[in-house]
């Protein structure tokens, strides 16, 4: 197996294997934030562990805020350390360890049992998540040359999509069965006995995701080159790396176009990151959809990633990232915006009054299949607007300095995180209105748009063009 070879214009490439290794990170890691986080353990958190959906999701809200803020604090420091030590796949594998056990405890999490156990197990999987993002990410750079960084980030994007509907597609056909029949949707039995009535359906999530993780990563420790270790002391790596960190925030007021990109992120993601934590559950609370409905709408969701993220991918190379992210946060908004506008009998705010009728099956309602069409464009932003940020960065920073400069995408991307599920919970407890509570992501997504539209691309062309007059 070959290591990274030099490509056109010396720019660093990778093996097939290598690269398809990298790439399946994302296959292995999506199902977590598909099936646990935003379309079944999420909702069931919410609607049926506890008997209010208002107290649920200012909980989960808060779940969110906590496992955020403790990324963001945490995130930048392990990208430089991991720049001092050179490799980022020891690092990978400890917090994969710490992220299979927490899922795999989720079954744990009955209705009726105290909400303290999954509240914690979610914040730790979720930081092991994100930490073990940071050093995947970094490695990019290395991998792929820049012309390709756009096609590759879209592509592993939408695989990890794939892996994510895949996996709730499984739940949804074979596992999840309805309250009241007890049958999948397919009219099956549930696999394994699983009883809805325990919540089974929504607990099993946990350890499949867990398998699923463990499986799917080892591709990347077997095949994907790692950057060359650095023998160091483990206490040397922090200081070096803590030195490094100051240096790079050091560095950012001489590099003012990435400065305002990962500002910019900072407030657009943490509106993305509180629309996908929390769209599902909001749902769930507003229609009283259970996990087939919740899963049917995921898939959906998937279906509709998938293809925007294959068409970003090609999209990408022509136009340039910033493009697609500008054009996403605008879908993202208008998306939100009709979410939130939705309910029983209208949508739009009461502009547009629906029958109430309900005609059986799934998204029986009007409402809901309003709610459904507005669910769609976000399906087709949430994955371009994510892999085209990280192609952003990618092209704006080398390979040497991508460790510490993908520790400050990750705080970007967590920095504020606690703000918008603290604002939505906040609001929501302070109001008791779900729908008003909600109506806060709409401004991080507008406000970071509005930053990013007066950012240079790449994030470094202002910086470039003076080494080049330099010269």
């Amino acid at each position: 197996m070959s290591s990274i070879t030099a490509g056109a214009g010396d720019e660093p490439r990778v093996s097939r294997a290598g690269l398809a290794g990298w790439m399946l990170f994302d296959w292995a890691a999506q199902p977590f934030f598909t099936v646990v986080i935003t379309f079944i353990f999420g909702p069931y958190f919410v609607s049926r562990l506890t008997d209010d959906p208002v107290y649920g999701q200012a909980i989960w809200g808060y779940t969110i805020t906590i496992s955020g803020f403790i990324i963001a604090i945490l995130s930048p420091v392990l990208g430089s350390i991991a720049d001092a030590t050179g490799t980022r796949k020891p690092w990978i594998a400890f917090f994969a360890v710490i992220k299979i056990a927490s899922l795999a405890l989720l079954w744990f999490a009955v209705p009726g049992s105290p909400l303290v156990y999954p509240f914690v197990f979610i914040i730790l999987a979720s930081i092991a998540a994100e930490f073990s993002i940071v050093f995947n990410d970094s490695m990019m750079p290395r991998l792929v040359s820049e012309s390709q960084i756009g096609r590759v980030s879209n592509m592993a994007w939408g695989l990890g999509y794939l892996g994510g509907m895949i996996v709730l597609i499984a739940v949804v056909a074979l596992l999840a069965g309805s309250p009241e029949s007890g049958k999948t949707i397919l009219g099956m039995e549930p696999l394994f006995g699983l009883d809805p009535a325990t919540g089974a359906d929504a607990r099993v999530t946990g350890p499949i995701s867990a398998v699923w993780y463990l499986i799917f990563i080892l591709p990347m420790f077997l095949f994907t080159p790692d950057a060359q270790r650095v023998s160091v002391p483990a206490a040397v790596a922090v200081r070096t790396g803590l030195a490094e960190l100051r240096h790079t925030i050091g560095e950012l007021r001489e590099r003012s176009g990435i400065l305002r990109f990962l500002v910019a992120r900072m407030i657009f993601q943490d509106g993305v990151n509180g629309l996908l934590a929390l769209g599902g559950t909001f749902a769930a609370g507003m229609f009283a959809w259970q996990t087939v409905e919740l899963g049917v709408y995921g898939i959906i969701l998937n279906v509709v990633a998938i293809g925007g993220c294959l068409y970003a991918s090609r999209l990408d190379a022509k136009v340039g990232s910033k493009v697609i992210v500008t054009a996403s946060l605008i879908c993202l908004t208008i998306a939100t915006l009709g979410i939130v506008s939705t309910g029983p009998g209208f949508t739009l705010f009461g502009l547009l009054q629906l029958p109430t009728t309900d005609a059986g099956g799934l998204f029986g309602t009007a409402a809901e299949k309003a709610y459904i069409v507005f669910g769609l464009l976000v399906g087709i932003a949430f994955g371009p607007v994510q892999a085209s940020s990280r192609s952003y960065l990618a092209r704006s920073v080398s390979a040497d300095e991508a460790g510490r400069y993908f520790g400050l995408y990750a705080l970007s991307g967590r920095a504020t995180s606690f703000l918008a599920p603290a604002s939505v919970a906040t609001i929501t407890l302070a109001t008791g209105s779900a729908r008003i509570g909600m109506m806060a992501l709409v401004a991080f997504l507008a406000v970071g748009l509005l930053i990013l539209l007066r950012t240079p691309y790449p994030a470094n062309r202002v910086a470039r063009k003076a080494a080049v007059e330099q010269r």
